[in-house]
């Protein structure tokens, strides 16, 4: 219990640093990131538990990566990350993981996640803000990327990216799980004013 009441702090200070960054008001950043006023005055003081949708959301219009929201200061020069030191961010109905295992540093972050997806089951995201360029490689199984309303087979041993400023979909095909690598590429600089 204490390490998730640790991780709601970091992630507290961690928004409001942002948004004051970005030179926001509650108000403003509610209605840009689509999270009511309420939401985000209890993220702010540590309280509630926000979903992946909503760090997604907030992430985007501050302009910084879900894991500069979520993790606290850096340590050393080099950082190894092991899957199970990782909480998964997205939990499907299958059984499906997704699991941000870090961010760059730097004017432009790339996060780096791992996914699961087990067949037939998805994953639809929302628009990021453009700029924001997504790569998937499959290292097993196949999926089928869904990029406004376009289906695309991917398969093991197979790469993909596009612009991820349109409607997409993360959805394990065939019969056996897919694992895949998922970079998100963010653009410099915060966001621009909506």
């Amino acid at each position: 219990m204490a390490e998730a009441e640790q991780a709601l702090r970091t992630l507290a200070h961690n928004v409001r640093a942002a948004r004051h960054r970005a030179g926001l008001s509650l108000d403003e950043l509610g209605r840009r990131a689509k999270v009511s006023k309420g939401a985000l005055v209890g993220l702010e003081k540590a309280q509630g538990n926000p979903n992946f949708a909503t760090l997604v959301r907030l992430a985007d219009t501050l302009g910084v990566s879900v894991s500069a929201l979520m993790e606290g200061p850096t340590e050393g020069r080099v950082r190894v990350v092991t899957a199970d030191a990782v909480t998964p961010l997205w939990t499907g109905a299958r059984g499906g993981q997704a699991r941000l295992m870090l961010t760059t540093s730097g004017p432009a972050p790339v996060e780096v996640w791992r996914w699961r997806l087990e067949p037939g089951e998805e994953y639809p995201s929302h628009p990021h803000q453009a700029g924001v360029v997504e790569t998937v490689s499959v290292t097993a199984g196949r999926m089928t990327l869904v990029v406004d309303g376009t289906e695309h087979p991917v398969e093991a041993g197979q790469t993909a990216t596009f612009d991820a400023d349109a409607p997409h979909t993360y959805r394990g095909a065939g019969t056996e799980t897919c694992h895949l690598v998922m970079t998100v590429h963010l653009p410099p600089g915060p966001a621009t004013p909506a």
